[in-house]
């Protein structure tokens, strides 16, 4: 049955290649936003792969938000150079992308996870886990699968930036990847995306998807009250690598013009796996590497400026909605920006050039008043649009609780 019967309740699945906890990371964010939604209507169990030397998913989740969890471990993956130049190629010759191979060929344990039971629903987290359609349809009333980015987009994007061999191998994943959605976005009951940009590309490949805009969003909390330093920050999964193009942007061409006008300033790089970055930030005492945090927006807190030099990407930033709710002011890139309701000088600012992103965050360094203002009118944003509360509202998963 898709109703548990000892507490009456809906059951649901939640399928997800990445623990929602802890919350180090947008991904993890919007994917905890959704389990906690779900978990609010329905006694939930969930699948979660496990990365090799992970802690145990279930030590960090907080108590009652899941009736039962299923882990999935996934085998050694070699970080270095040559592993994976070596991976890639495979990857090319298959013309499968990455991630979408690494959490590929599990279908006996999530099938083996979901035998003898029945779901309301079933949500699927990224769309490199889309093809356990396959396993959960069959028990699942309806499914629904949560698009973090547009992965096809992504990788066209990163095309554009980069250079040689690197541009070639994301291209090809691009067209890898739109094959796969034409594929299975119509399959799902329904598709989330994170903006209505995301919406519209998505019907572009998929024109019979059934897509729903589901909002990033963080948890409400209160403004910090630190001081901030003189520093700006960048904040994020420092090995996904539209991440890494940031960074790599942000050295060459931004840092040395703020570095050399301001004497004092730190630049301050906060998020889990900062070995990805090693090569852009080494050798400069004024690079500050703070690693993952529990608390990235008290850490978000300590700086000036928030910067958000993004060149590629798809959905919408959570580095720019943390930064907001630490009521810290952004300078972002217009593709960081995309999907936000945000006019520059009003909400942020934006700069796409190296020089206008460099004169923009000097703007908002000698200015206090401009700096209060743009932290001020970010989180009164923040508030209005992009809390968990607040995006819960665009859902209809399982008749959500509106007339509760």
């Amino acid at each position: 049955m898709a109703t548990d019967l000892q507490t009456g309740r809906p059951r649901a699945l939640f399928l997800s290649p990445e623990p929602p906890y802890p919350l180090h990371g947008g991904g993890a964010l919007r994917s905890a936003s959704l389990l906690h939604y779900l978990s609010a209507h329905a006694d939930v169990d969930l699948i979660v792969f496990r990365q090799p030397g992970a802690a145990n998913p279930a030590q960090h989740l907080p108590p009652g938000l899941v009736r039962r969890i299923v882990s999935i471990d996934l085998p050694v993956h070699r970080t270095g150079g040559a592993a994976r130049a070596i991976r890639n190629a495979w990857r090319l010759a298959r013309r499968t992308p990455p991630l979408v191979d690494r959490f590929a060929g599990f279908e006996s344990q999530v099938a083996a996870a979901v035998a003898g039971q029945f779901y309301a629903v079933g949500i699927i987290e990224h769309f490199w886990c889309a093809a356990y359609w396959n396993q959960i349809a069959p028990v699942c009333r309806q499914t629904v699968l949560d698009l973090h980015n547009i992965e096809s987009v992504l990788h066209s994007r990163c095309a554009e930036t980069e250079r040689g061999a690197t541009a070639l191998a994301h291209a090809s994943f691009a067209a890898a990847a739109l094959n796969l959605e034409r594929a299975w976005l119509p399959r799902f009951s329904q598709v989330l995306v994170a903006s209505a940009p995301d919406a519209k590309l998505a019907l572009e490949r998929a024109p019979q998807a059934r897509v729903t805009v589901y909002p990033n969003a963080v948890p409400l909390v209160p403004v910090p009250s630190q001081t901030p330093d003189q520093a700006v920050v960048f904040s994020g999964n420092l090995e996904y690598h539209p991440n890494i193009s940031a960074v790599r942007f942000f050295r060459e061409e931004i840092w040395p013009l703020l570095r050399e006008r301001w004497p004092a300033l730190v630049w301050r790089l906060v998020g889990k796996n900062p070995h990805a970055i090693q090569t852009w930030i080494s050798n400069d005492s004024r690079i500050e590497v703070r690693g993952a945090v529990d608390d990235a927006v008290s850490e978000l807190a300590r700086s000036q400026v928030a910067v958000a030099p993004i060149l590629a990407g798809s959905g919408t930033r959570l580095k720019i909605l943390e930064a907001w709710a630490a009521g810290v002011p952004v300078v972002s890139t217009t593709v960081g920006a995309e999907g936000l309701p945000v006019r520059s000088g009003e909400h942020l600012l934006l700069a796409d050039s190296g020089v206008e992103f460099a004169r923009a965050v000097s703007q908002l360094l000698q200015d206090e008043n401009l700096r209060v203002k743009l932290g001020a009118a970010g989180r009164r944003l923040l508030e209005k649009e992009f809390t968990w509360e607040s995006a819960w509202k665009t859902l209809d998963i399982l008749v959500p609780s509106r007339t509760e």
